[in-house]
């Protein structure tokens, strides 16, 4: 009775342990500089510790590309949108090395903290440590694009008084860089430099609103570019642009707590059935001895796969409300 009180913290102990791993490697690489709303932003602080503009330009752009160019590896594909939407600084290289490395500590993990059977161990160590992985990618991505939603209309309307004030726009833009905070402002500043060495200002904004596929962003880029080959004010236009997305952010965060049950409901109902078999699995690995041998079994157990992935694909299907 011991032993199953025990094996549940176990493993939960593991997992955490493989989170708590890969953000401390992250933190270890990279430092404090990684991290977002600090006062300086990351471009800056590069800036005034003597690197020069052109190395910092190159280093944030190859952090910001290099999942985007990437996905043409095997299985990372799966990975590298949020990991480019997160501007994770690791290379997909060693993304995968550390999930080889993680599967392997939850796996040794498990070999000394568990009585399961091999197979099931490097099952669950494979599954943590790409899960793990993904997780912590999924987390960063989440909070990054969330931030930077909440930003972008005061960064619009920043621009809109800056522009009024006689400034052209690629002054307006370097401004944003160093008045808001990150993650926003370095993605403004790398526009902003690219603007001095001559690329033009519209086609980086187009660049940035597809690596992180943010609508708004987009509109802010179609209205630059319009405004550039047609003429205008655009300091009218970006004052609608940004109450329009000001508007839009509210809808957004009305419809997620209005579709929040049912989303976690398709979750739950397709992850409960998994959970139940590795549970099982774990604590009477024999229960299903009488019956695995039956010709109908592998049969149903890929229908019950095939439902439980229509189910989540439906729910998700359901409650994806486009703003």
């Amino acid at each position: 009775m011991g032993a199953i009180g025990i094996e549940p913290f176990i493993y939960l102990g593991i997992f955490v342990g493989v989170l708590v791993l890969v953000e401390g490697a992250y933190l270890v690489f990279f430092g404090k500089s990684i991290s977002f709303n600090k006062r300086v932003n990351r471009r800056l602080e590069k800036l005034t510790e003597g690197q020069r503009r052109e190395d910092v330009l190159r280093q944030l752009r190859k952090e910001m590309d290099q999942h985007m160019d990437s996905q043409t590896i095997p299985l990372y594909s799966l990975l590298s949108d949020k990991a480019q939407k997160a501007a994770i600084a690791f290379t997909p290289k060693q993304l995968i090395m550390i999930m080889v490395l993680v599967s392997a500590f939850a796996f040794m993990g498990l070999t000394i903290g568990t009585q399961a059977s091999v197979a099931v161990k490097a099952l669950l160590g494979v599954a943590m440590g790409v899960g793990g992985v993904f997780m912590w990618v999924s987390h960063k991505a989440k909070k990054r694009m969330g931030m930077i939603e909440e930003q972008l209309p005061d960064a619009v309307e920043l621009m809109v008084r800056s522009l009024r004030v006689g400034h052209p726009f690629s002054s307006a833009i370097s401004i944003v860089s160093k008045e808001i905070q990150d993650p926003l402002a370095t993605e403004f500043g790398v526009i902003a430099d690219e603007a001095t060495y001559g690329r033009d200002v519209g086609e980086s904004l187009k660049h940035m609103a597809e690596r992180l596929d943010m609508q708004d962003l987009r509109f802010l880029a179609v209205a630059v570019a319009i405004q550039q080959q047609s003429g205008g004010n655009l300091a009218e236009i970006l004052e609608g642009l940004a109450k329009v997305i000001r508007a839009r952010f509210r809808l957004f965060r009305r419809v997620k707590a209005i579709t929040a049950e049912a989303q976690w409901s398709g979750k739950f109902l397709s992850g409960f059935p998994v959970a139940a078999l590795v549970f099982i699995q774990i604590f009477k690995p024999g229960y299903y001895d009488g019956v695995k041998d039956h010709p109908w079994f592998i049969p149903a157990c890929f229908v019950v796969g095939i439902m439980l992935t229509l189910n989540l694909l439906v729910m998700r299907h359901l409650v994806n409300i486009k703003v």
